[in-house]
């Protein structure tokens, strides 16, 4: 399978890049699956979503704060605000948050998004 390329990067730091067979974002649209040759956009992620990175090692998924995801022939680059691997989340500690974010919508995003990675890279 046809590769392509990804950057990933968030405020403070590079955060992942590399190459994967299929990138797969979840955006203020909806959830959009990348491969090598998919047609250019420009795509606003969710606030609270997840990006999946399919490599030939396997799934790496992360919960996403906000940002974009930039889309050409050969090369996704996403800039989020910040970005978190599954395997480093607690589940108890996200669910705890979402627990106490009441009416705090930005912090009951993060631990929804929190949550949803751990969830998919258990799939």
């Amino acid at each position: 399978m046809a590769e392509i390329e990804v950057e990933f990067v968030t405020v403070e730091r590079r955060f992942w890049s590399g190459t994967a067979t299929m990138v797969v974002a979840k955006t203020t649209e909806g959830e959009i699956g990348i491969q090598s040759g998919h047609e250019p956009l420009l795509g606003e992620l969710d606030a609270g979503g997840t990006v999946t990175v399919y490599t030939d090692e396997g799934k790496k998924v992360a919960a996403v704060q906000g940002g974009f995801l930039s889309v050409t022939a050969n090369k996704v680059s996403i800039l989020g605000e910040t970005a978190e691997w599954s395997e480093s989340i607690d589940r108890g500690e996200a669910e705890r948050a979402l627990s106490e974010a009441g009416d705090d919508q930005a912090a009951a995003a993060a631990a929804r998004g929190r949550l949803r990675a751990v969830e998919k890279a258990g799939a």
